[in-house]
This record gives C-alpha cells, sequence and structure tokens, in this order.
C-alpha cells in the first residue's frame, strides 16, 4: 500500500472524525477512579462512540474483542477489558480508541494516573507525551518521516527509559493502519520525504525499564518483559507546509495550550 495524500474533501472528514475521538477520550479521562473496571471503561467508549453515530473501528478488527484498548501498568498495549480487572489506587491506565465517521477513522491514545499516584508514574506518563511533541517539530513537508523518529528516541533517551520497538505509529484515513509505518526509536535511513495532506497516527509506547515486550496467551495484550510501568501518547496529525495539525487534540489540552 502507498502513502496516500488527502485531499481537502477527506481531510474535512477526517478533521470531524477526529474531533468526535477527542471528545470522547476527554469524557474517559473525567471518568477513570478506582474500582471501576476496565470492561466499564470500554463498556462508556463504544457508548459514546455510537452516541455521536460513529462506529468503534477497533471492534472485532482482526478480532479484537472491545471497543477500547485499556492496558494497565505493566500491559504496553492492546489489554482486553474484563469485568475482574478492577483499577487500584496509584495504577496507570492507558486507553487505546479509534472510530470512523463517514468512512474515515481516527484514532488516539491516552495513559492517566489512578487516583493518587507516584513522581515516577507521574514522570513516565509526562515524558511520554512530551516525546510526541518533540517529534513532531519535524513534521512537516520536506522533512522526512524519520526525522520524527530520530527526535522522538533523541528526547526519550535522556530519561533512561525504554522505546517499544516491536510496535509502531502508522498512517490512517479510510483504513486504520495504512503505510507508512512510523518507529519511535531512531533510523539510519531517512525514511519517506513528508508531504501536504499526509495523515498519520504517531504513537510513542515508552516503558520504564527495557523496551522488550511479550505477547500474553490472549495473543493481543501486550506486556513488558520486565514488569515495569509503560505509557503511550498517540494523535492523529495533518502535515502541512508549516507546523503540522494535531486533529485529535482533547478541550482539557487545547485549554493546556499544549501546542503553541
Amino acid at each position: 500500500m502507498a502513502v496516500t495524500i488527502k485531499s481537502e474533501r477527506e481531510i474535512d472528514l477526517m478533521r470531524k472524525s477526529c474531533q468526535i475521538l477527542a471528545k470522547v477520550h476527554d469524557e474517559l479521562g473525567k471518568a477513570i477512579e478506582p474500582g471501576m473496571s476496565t470492561l466499564d471503561i470500554d463498556r462508556l467508549g463504544e457508548k459514546l462512540i455510537r452516541g455521536y453515530g460513529c462506529i468503534p473501528n477497533f471492534l472485532h478488527y482482526n478480532g479484537y474483542p472491545a471497543s477500547v484498548c485499556v492496558s494497565v501498568n505493566d500491559e504496553v498495549v492492546h489489554g482486553i477489558p474484563r469485568a475482574d480487572r478492577i483499577l487500584q489506587e496509584g495504577d496507570i491506565v492507558s486507553l487505546d480508541a479509534g472510530l470512523i465517521y463517514k468512512g474515515y477513522h481516527s484514532d488516539a491514545a491516552r495513559t492517566y494516573g489512578v487516583g493518587k499516584i507516584s513522581h515516577e508514574a507521574q514522570q513516565l506518563i509526562d515524558e511520554t507525551r512530551n516525546s510526541f511533541f518533540e517529534g513532531i517539530k519535524k513534521a512537516k513537508a520536506g522533512n522526512h518521516l524519520h526525522d520524527i523518529s530520530n527526535t522522538i528516541d533523541a528526547y526519550i533517551s535522556k530519561f533512561g527509559y525504554g522505546i517499544v520497538r516491536d510496535l509502531v505509529g502508522h498512517g490512517i484515513g479510510t483504513s486504520l493502519h495504512e503505510d507508512p509505518q512510523i518507529p519511535n526509536f531512531a533510523q539510519r535511513r531517512k525514511g519517506v520525504k513528508l508531504q501536504p495532506g499526509m495523515t498519520l497516527a504517531i504513537e510513542p509506547m515508552i516503558t520504564m525499564g527495557r523496551p522488550d515486550v511479550v505477547w500474553l496467551d490472549d495473543e493481543w495484550t501486550v506486556i513488558t518483559a520486565d514488569g515495569k510501568y509503560s505509557a503511550h501518547y498517540e494523535n492523529t496529525i495533518i502535515i502541512t507546509e508549516g507546523k503540522p495539525e494535531i486533529l485529535t487534540l482533547t478541550d482539557s489540552e487545547i485549554a493546556e495550550r499544549i501546542w503553541e
């Protein structure tokens, strides 16, 4: 599959898809509290997505059984929601979700603290998010794809964290996963030249320890091999001639003025 350049009409549809997803993430973030199950989160996410007249794009994707990937503590991604997985004070939980609006996909992920969390866990969440914003400073027409990868790596390496290598970002549009693949770690090759109209899902997955991961027997849940915490931050963006347009920022993040 070649990297696609979206038309203005397609970009408008993706903006709407992503704006709806941002609202879903805002509501999910506000709902997180000790005592709720990961299945509670998934059910709320699906209710919100369908309430906007959209389709949860993760549900049944290659057999995945839920609408929201809910990954707790050492779970990196693709945690399967369960009624018996109860969030505890001090946990961190990553929510990865997406939806389809008029045939166009959106994708975003956030990691939240559950109640009061440790300083170390909060720093992991913060620096994972910061690495995304450092990386996309290179996400503009004329640069190369791996300029983003190399910048994320250079930023995260200062903290001694691990960068997951088995999972990467991706293009997005009429399919959830399109070309190109977008590593979050340094690359020797330049990668494709970035052009206006490319739509990308960039998603650093960062661990407190080693970068190695393993898949559980459910064949979905990915955990850190050393049992250390992991954080995940993802947005869908559009490449432009200047600064990229971030399509999935939540209202609370916009209020923080984190991308100005």
